[in-house]
This record gives structure tokens, sequence and C-alpha cells, in this order.
């Protein structure tokens, strides 16, 4: 960092603990941001104090940045505002909404730490260049807490894989007894623990499209909706069922259709 702005450093802890907070915003809307990418974003006076945290929820709507320079705005602690924490570094491109550089510049910030770098080599990159070019200091979380690093990496994991190589991130569900069988006991569903159907259904919860063979509906009749945890409201995913015999009943296609 230069040390011409050393007035401007808040302790790396308190930075840490602010990041992790918009890493937990942008968790909550994990798999309600489609195509987009989930982010967190928290806003620091000179002291430290968060004076906001906010997340992108879905796309077309307002990214993190912007979300939480506005509430400082309708808070009227905008003028407080000094250091920005985002999990992934703010676009420097106009989308459905506007750049979020734009956002920061017209704002009091003066310091951004990010976390991720932008991986999407189909847009005009640079955000963090442009925000460094304008006189803020720009800093990565990597340099204070690689841990939180790598956290903001697997957050926008699948995201990154379609931006690099425009292949989808798939995420294979199974569950095993100790005989290697995938069959449960006669009469019952699954043989799976608690903690197993959570994680499953968090998964789930994640994912745009599902995918199961004909042999897995005829046997159990699954709904494929997202119970044991809250999903996001509305969200929509599609179903892809492996028949090429066309085994699976119309009426089951039907029901599943309209469960989405």
């Amino acid at each position: 960092m230069d040390k011409r702005f050393s007035s401007l450093e808040i302790p790396q802890g308190v930075i840490a603990s602010a990041f992790q907070c918009a890493l937990d915003a942008a968790e909550s809307f994990r798999g309600s941001t489609a195509p987009n990418p989930p982010v967190g974003c928290a806003v620091l006076d000179s002291r430290g104090e968060i004076l906001a945290v906010a997340a992108h929820e879905r796309a077309g709507t307002a990214h993190a940045e912007a979300k939480a320079l506005a509430a400082c705005r309708e808070a009227r602690t905008l003028a407080r505002a000094h250091t920005l924490i985002v999990t992934l570094e703010p676009c420097n491109h106009s989308g459905r909404t506007p750049p979020c550089c734009d956002a920061i510049l017209g704002s009091p910030v003066r310091h951004v730490w990010i976390g991720s770098r932008d991986p999407n080599p189909d847009v005009p990159g640079g955000g963090a260049q442009r925000l460094a070019n304008a006189g803020l200091v720009v800093s990565e979380i990597s340099t204070i807490a690689p841990d939180l690093f790598r956290k903001s990496e697997s957050l926008i994991a699948p995201f990154a894989k379609r931006a690099r190589t425009g292949l989808p991130w798939i995420s294979i569900k199974q569950a095993l007894d100790e005989e290697g069988s995938m069959v449960p006991p006669p009469g019952e569903k699954t043989f799976t623990s608690r903690a197993s159907l959570l994680l499953a259904h968090q998964l789930r919860k994640r994912s745009d499209a599902i995918i199961t063979g004909s042999g897995t509906v005829l046997a159990d009749s699954p709904y494929f909706t997202v119970r044991h945890v809250p999903d996001h409201p509305e969200k929509r995913r599609t179903l892809i069922v492996l028949d090429r015999r066309r085994r699976v009943p119309r009426s089951w296609l039907a029901r599943a259709a309209t469960r989405g």
C-alpha cells in the first residue's frame, strides 16, 4: 500500500471481520443471481464502523456496491463512507445496471478492498485499475486474509468456470451405503442422515438446473423441490430427465413442470 495513504488504514482485523460480513450477505443469495455471480459489499467509516452491508440479489437489480451505498444515502450516513469492501472486483461496464465504479467514484469512499478479480474475459474490465487511476487506494483481501480470499473464489466458482470455459459448474449428489449400494432399504426412499439431506438441499437451492435419470423417477417418483432449507422466492429451475426409452409417465412430467 502507498505510504501516502497510511492515514486511510483501518486495522486488518476490522477489515477481515467486515469482509466476512460481505461474504455472509452474498452467501444468502447464492443460487438466485444467475447469470450474475453472488456478490456482497460492506461500507465502513474511518473508524471501521460498518455503515451498510448489502448483496446482489437477482440479475437486473442493483449490484452489491450500488445497493450498499444507496443504503448509506437513505440512512444519511453516506458522508461518513470511507472504505468499501466487496467480494468481487467492481464492474467497469454497463449491462442491465450502470458500472459499479461509477457509484463508488460518486461517493466519498477513498479505500476499496476487493476479494476476487473479475474472471469474465468478455467484458471490458479494469474496475480496480479505474478506481486506482482515480486516486482511490485499492487493496486485495488476499494480502491480509488468504482464507477469506479462498472463500470469495469459492463463492464465484460456478460463474468463473462459465466465464472462462463456457461450461457449466456441475455438482453430483450421490448417496451410498456401507456396501456401496444406492438402493435404500425396502419401504424407504433414503438412508441418508439429516446432515446429508440438508447438504443435498443446499446444493439444490444453488442450482439452476437438475439432471436425473428415468430409473430414479420410476423408482422414487421424486419432487426435486427444495425442502429442509428455505428456497429463493420465485426461483425456477430447469429439470432435465434422461429417458431415451421414454419410460417416464406424462403425468409425472406434467406434475414436475408445475413444481418448477
